[in-house]
């Protein structure tokens, strides 16, 4: 968000952004931990701090509803418009953690808020424009293909505590193929957000190559992980390119 709002000319106000950014993932990240501190001692993860008992329940509980305190004046410092936009943001990873994780609506957090990204920085510029549609269609994509890449690796441990949203009950396999699918969805929207020139076509072609091999990672349990890191990077490329393309092409003015 911060590489966006550099290249949409927001450099002043751009540390005041990630300020607010940061804290609301520290309070969604928290939060997330604290809310399944019992699911993770159940499935002895070992990749969580509450479950080895190197931080207790209470304090990350309480961090997170410090951060989420401050994330509220740290938004509206942006302007009250994206102010607002981000927090919605934040409710909606907040409503995910809270439960809608176990239900069939779980991509919708993630399509939402990361379709978010660049309506609250186009909020930021002069008049509060809205941002072009294909950029906000690409950001529901890469919202919804890191939501069903980032079960893969936690496929056990959520059949052990319950946790039943789309993607574990359609399957790793399965939802492999769908974070590859919009990969490539995102790639072709940032492509027509753009414009063909050789950097944005490179990218689209890089990131269709990392769709595609998603399904042939998965085959094997070790690939599960690096199925998740691909599509990370995927969505790093589509924004690097998109950003050095310059951030005129945020909106339609």
């Amino acid at each position: 968000m911060s590489a966006l709002a550099i290249s949409a000319g927001l450099h002043a106000r751009t540390a005041l952004l990630a300020a607010a950014v940061l804290v609301g993932q520290l309070s969604v990240g928290w939060s997330n931990d604290a809310i399944d501190a019992p699911l993770d001692v159940a499935a002895g993860r070992r990749d969580k701090p509450i479950a080895t008992g190197a931080v207790s329940r209470r304090a990350v509980a309480l961090a997170a509803a410090a951060a989420l305190a401050a994330d509220v004046p740290l938004s509206l410092a942006i302007g009250w418009r994206p102010g607002l936009w981000h927090l919605a943001a934040v409710a909606l990873a907040w409503s995910y953690n809270l439960g809608l994780k176990r239900t069939v609506a779980s991509p919708l957090p993630y399509a939402a808020a990361f379709g978010l990204v660049p309506v609250v920085v186009a909020a930021m510029l002069p008049g509060a424009p809205a941002p072009v549609d294909v950029l906000v269609i690409a950001g529901a994509c890469c919202g919804i293909a890191a939501h069903f890449a980032n079960t893969v690796g936690d496929a056990a441990e959520d059949e052990l505590t319950g946790v039943r949203g789309l993607p574990q009950r359609i399957g790793p396999a399965a939802s492999t193929v769908v974070a590859g699918a919009f990969v490539a969805l995102a790639s072709l929207h940032v492509l027509r957000a753009a414009g063909a020139s050789v950097l944005t076509v490179v990218a689209v072609v890089i990131d269709v190559a990392i769709a595609l091999a998603l399904p042939v990672v998965i085959r094997s349990a070790r690939g599960r992980q690096p199925a998740f890191r691909g599509v990370i990077l995927a969505v790093a490329i589509l924004v690097a390119a998109f950003v050095i393309s310059g951030g005129s092409h945020l909106t339609s003015s």
